[in-house]
């Protein structure tokens, strides 16, 4: 089975040569980390099945969240702790989307304008929400930030998971209506006017197309059930970038074959790409060193659990699981150890035995 990392073996050098002198640090270390994912770079461990003597090799793994092969069990374990989080009330999705015109500003400048976008969106879902036409309190909102399409292509946008309600002034919970939260034509224009602001304490606004504070931006918002569904379409982008080694069909010819489902037809189609232009379209995805994609404001925050708990118990959900949570950690990164545990033997089934450590480059297997 093809794998990100056979590309990356095969192909990083060339681009490493090509484009060194522009390429960023987080985009360096992603691809070094992901060739040597796995293998006896990295070390790993010898076990031996006492009942048929069959030795295995299990190399490390290198933990970068941007590796298909490492962030998988990851996401199911923040799915199940951020379920335990939910409002036993109605939820809606928000979707803020950067234009166009301000992308190429986006990729040099990664972490201001994914910053801005967090924030900016954020405060125009709140002051919207605060009038009483609408929902007339404090929102709690979990954000989740996603750069890409389906086809690798650059598209930097942020959805919002939101309960269907807010606290009011006094502190009581005004449920808002069940199929309609927030007028996505009145957040347009309000997102649009945060962002500028925002951007204009930078020296980077005279650098954005002037169109693009004339045209509308595109903002989404609709009921989302009780929040489970929306939940597990965060979590693969909250542990993996862009695509996963099973959409990866073939690498031969310097190209490189993918498959992408087109989201109006539901049809599979396949991509190719010339490897080189293959790895630049993941690596834009690829974010700044220490940055999280995945953020909590309003009675959400981590720093309003108090209250949440409160609010939880006050709309007939049980609060004992979140006390024993530890307080002021956010999604990806909380960090989690998983138990160690020895191999079946995958020629009998018995249980293997740790025989030998292996030190980093040292020779692996023949």
């Amino acid at each position: 089975m093809l794998e990100l990392a056979d590309i990356v073996r095969r192909h990083g050098p060339e681009y490493l040569a090509q484009f060194h002198d522009r390429l960023l640090p987080s985009h360096r270390r992603a691809l070094a980390d992901m060739a040597a994912c796995r293998t006896p770079a990295l070390g790993g461990h010898v076990y031996l099945c006492p009942a048929c003597q069959q030795r295995q090799y299990a190399y490390h793994s290198c933990k970068n969240r941007h590796c298909p092969k490492c962030q998988n069990e990851q996401a199911t374990r923040w799915l199940t702790r951020q379920g335990r989080w939910l409002l036993p009330t109605h939820y809606f999705l928000a979707t803020f989307t950067l234009p166009a015109g301000l992308r190429p500003l986006a990729r040099s400048h990664q972490k201001l304008f994914y910053r801005l976008l967090f924030q900016t969106a954020a405060a125009a879902l709140q002051k919207l929400a605060l009038d009483p036409r609408f929902v007339g309190g404090q929102i709690g909102m979990m954000a989740v930030l996603h750069t890409w399409t389906r086809t690798l292509a650059y598209h930097p946008h942020v959805h919002f998971l939101i309960p269907g309600g807010g606290l009011t002034s006094k502190g009581r919970w005004r449920w808002s209506e069940k199929d309609f939260f927030l007028p996505a034509l009145a957040l347009s224009p309000l997102f649009r006017a945060q962002f500028r602001q925002a951007l204009k304490k930078t020296p980077l606004l005279a650098a954005a197309p002037p169109s693009v504070w004339k045209q509308a931006w595109v903002v989404h918002c609709e009921p989302a059930g009780q929040g489970e569904t929306v939940l597990k379409y965060f979590a693969p982008y909250l542990y993996r970038v862009a695509l996963s080694n099973r959409r990866l069909v073939k690498l031969e010819n310097a190209q490189v074959t993918f498959q992408y489902k087109d989201r109006q037809t539901n049809q599979i189609h396949l991509l190719s790409l010339p490897a080189l232009q293959f790895l630049s379209r993941f690596l834009q995805h690829v974010l700044p060193d220490g940055f999280v994609k995945v953020r909590y404001y309003g009675f959400l925050h981590p720093k309003n659990r108090p209250t949440f708990q409160t609010l939880l118990w006050a709309l007939g959900g049980d609060p004992s699981p979140m006390l024993a949570q530890p307080q002021g950690v956010s999604g990806d990164e909380e960090a989690t150890t998983p138990a160690s545990r020895s191999p079946g033997c995958p020629r009998c089934g018995s249980p293997m035995i740790l025989i030998e450590t292996l030190l980093p480059d040292k020779r692996g297997p023949p």
